[in-house]
């Protein structure tokens, strides 16, 4: 387990500089940001060779993670596009219905029922899985080859980001799942899809973490690689949050993933 600086609030994604941004022999990435009302996307200054869509979690936007590209110090050669969707306003049960943005329902809130059969809102989950295939698909259309392109997501947004990864029908790139777990399990194994059963999955977790238990996360890892994916499992001394020693490991896989 790593034992790292802490750098994310547990609901927000405001990091503070680490030491790669305050180094002035690292050249920085330039973007272009462009925002509708769809997404947020950080569009390198040369043509993009490979595409990440990163989800953000329950009720946050997809402005929560755009502050971490920088902190990643990709090189300039990746070429890598950013988009960070919105998840649409809806109510959620365990936050006596209160409208935010939300990927899907929450209805009650324990480790067991946060995966388990009969107590998910599979159809919320299958539904935004289908947004983000969509956008998958964009990135395809214009000229990103779909084994660049890589799901990411934390928290609620990482299961979406597995729901959809799984069952893409074309060969991707990998699935980066930050402190989350593995939705509609029971059915999981029915309908991956063939061309994604090796797909390269990093997951990630804190060790202390209050809202999405470490063994919940450890439960979706085990029934990953019983199902025979490749799951590189780091956990690190942080509750629900992102810290400066993930965000190492997560930039070094991405560049793994997208060379």
């Amino acid at each position: 387990m790593s034992h790292c600086e802490r750098v994310r609030p547990r609901v927000t994604a405001r990091l503070a500089p680490t030491e790669a941004l305050q180094n002035p022999h690292l050249k920085p990435m330039r973007y272009h940001q462009n925002e509708t009302a769809e997404a947020v996307a950080l569009t390198p200054e040369s043509d993009p060779r490979a595409a990440v869509i990163w989800l953000h979690g329950l009720g946050a936007d997809g402005f929560d993670f755009v502050p971490l590209v920088p902190e990643l110090g990709l090189p300039d050669n990746l070429a890598v596009r950013f988009v960070f969707p919105h998840a649409p306003v809806r109510p959620v049960t365990v936050n006596n219905g209160y409208a935010m943005r939300a990927w899907y329902d929450i209805k009650v809130l324990s480790s067991s029922a946060l995966a388990g059969p009969g107590t998910e809102d599979a159809a919320g989950i299958r539904a935004s899985g289908e947004r983000i295939r969509a956008l998958v698909e964009q990135q395809i259309a214009t000229g990103i080859d779909a084994r660049k392109v890589v799901i990411a997501g934390f928290s609620q947004g990482g299961a979406v980001a597995l729901q959809a990864g799984l069952r893409h029908p074309t060969r991707l790139g990998g699935i980066l799942a930050l402190s989350t777990y593995l939705p509609l399990r029971d059915v999981v194994a029915q309908e991956v899809s063939a061309a994604n059963r090796d797909l390269p999955i990093l997951m990630c977790h804190g060790s202390a973490d209050p809202m999405v238990p470490l063994s919940l996360g450890e439960r979706s890892r085990d029934i990953l690689n019983g199902l025979g994916y490749r799951v590189d499992w780091r956990a690190y001394s942080m509750q629900h949050q992102v810290c400066a020693q993930e965000i190492a490991d997560i930039s070094q896989w991405l560049q793994a993933r997208l060379q």
